[in-house]
């Protein structure tokens, strides 16, 4: 029996790295996409190929650009046959002061954290349809309900627009494809080292675990949903914070 296959956009770092790791701990054959760092991606297949029999197919795309989205998807059912589960998890920040943060700012982190998943999830929607069968995840953010900071605006507003995509892709798709999102909070990644330690310890006490997460936390539960014993659930935003302070 064919191995089960999953995309995930943006696998090279943080999330999406500790997410391919644990999708190939369960056996799954991976499409890893990835925007920029050819080297960290490549670091990713090869341990992840040394470590577990599974394959791992590296794939430089824009998840903004359709012809680029289109060309990997094919590729993907090209070498594997199927895609079973996608996981939307590329994204961008770039936080500034409203009084600098410029329309193309705004307008590139709304197109690689919303304009993005739409793409992957027509194009990838379209095959898991056709088979009858397929989970897509999407990685958003508390920031999109709850926890807004005005120099992040456009990122706030992204992930609100992946809450609310989230819900119109799972009525689209019922009853064959179950679509969830992951409203992440604080995670120990690389969008976070140039912090300053005091914002740092700051939020970490807005926190009832009183740390942020690790991404294979994050990623842990992203596994989960695409489970046989996550199938009832649809159309549903996973809050992973830690819990918050009131």
């Amino acid at each position: 029996m064919d191995k089960k296959v999953v995309l995930v956009t943006g696998g090279s770092k943080g999330i999406g790295a500790a997410t391919v790791e644990v999708f190939a701990q369960h056996d799954y054959n991976i499409v890893l996409n990835y925007a920029h760092d050819d080297e960290s991606a490549k670091k990713v297949k090869e341990e992840i190929e040394s470590q577990y029999s599974v394959s791992v197919l590296r794939i430089k795309a824009d998840v903004s650009n359709k012809e680029e989205v289109q060309k990997m998807v094919q590729t993907a059912i090209d070498t594997f046959g199927h895609i079973d589960v996608l996981v939307n998890n590329a994204g961008i920040a770039i936080d500034q002061t409203f009084e600098d943060k410029t329309e193309l700012e705004f307008r590139k982190v709304l197109d690689v954290n919303l304009i993005g998943p739409f793409l992957m999830s027509k194009e990838v929607g379209m095959r898991m349809q056709e088979q009858g069968y397929g989970k897509i995840i999407n990685v958003s953010s508390t920031n999109g309900i709850d926890t807004y900071y005005p120099e992040s605006m456009d990122y706030d507003a992204s992930k609100a627009g992946l809450i609310s995509l989230t819900k119109n892709l799972a009525t689209l798709f019922a009853p064959y494809i179950q679509v969830n999102a992951i409203a992440s909070g604080w995670v120990n990644t690389d969008m976070i080292k140039e912090m300053d330690t005091t914002l740092i310890e700051k939020e970490k006490e807005r926190i009832l675990l009183e740390r942020f997460a690790e991404p294979k936390e994050i990623a842990s539960v992203i596994y989960f949903l695409t489970t046989k014993e996550a199938d009832y659930i649809n159309s549903s935003i996973i809050r992973v914070d830690g819990g918050k302070r009131v």
